[in-house]
């Protein structure tokens, strides 16, 4: 995770040395664990290895993760509670997602934690709960308005090192006009 994120930061420094100053310090012990607390169940080991180096990014600093925002702890929990808020409130009953094979077909699942938001309901989740054919940890996608869910990656630690080489190798370019690094295809 080291590896990945100073070669990650040295682009950043040439490229958008905006989005690597608004890059948080380490989340500390005491703020995994009230996360995982909040949250009733135990985080993958390599997203935590990720919060151990930035806890996320400064709301304002723009998207860093295909133009969304790379969530701290305290704003992970704030976007599953208005999640959970929802479920709780029944405004799910009877909708289901048409999820890729390996994701459940929940609308949305308290189990799957947010670490990217786009600004209009959108996430990048941790799926700590998947189907009969995923994993654990999985990376899927969750947006608010389309029943589409998307396993982009089995793993944390493998969507970060995939995302990081896609930007290095050109992929990702900063945009003014969307506030974050966009896929260059999507210009």
């Amino acid at each position: 995770m080291n590896e990945h994120w100073s070669v990650f930061e040295t682009w950043l420094e040439t490229h958008w040395p905006e989005g690597r100053k608004g890059l948080n310090p380490p989340a500390t012990e005491q703020e995994l664990e009230a996360l995982e607390h909040a949250l009733g169940t135990s985080l993958p080991e390599d997203y935590k290895a990720c919060l151990r180096i930035h806890n996320g990014q400064d709301t304002y600093s723009g998207g860093i993760f295909e133009n969304a925002e790379f969530l701290s702890t305290h704003a992970v929990l704030e976007q599953w509670e208005i999640w959970q808020s929802l479920l709780s409130d029944g405004q799910f009953e009877g909708i289901q997602s048409s999820p890729e094979d390996g994701i459940k077909t929940d609308w949305w699942n308290l189990k799957w934690i947010p670490f990217t938001h786009n600004g209009g309901g959108d996430h990048y989740c941790l799926d700590l709960d998947p189907a009969a054919g995923g994993q654990h940890g999985q990376i899927i996608t969750m947006w608010h308005d389309m029943d589409d869910r998307e396993k982009l990656s089995p793993s944390f630690a493998s969507w970060f090192q995939n995302y990081v080489s896609d930007v290095i190798a050109g992929k990702y370019v900063y945009s003014d006009e969307y506030g974050g690094l966009t896929p260059i295809d999507e210009l």
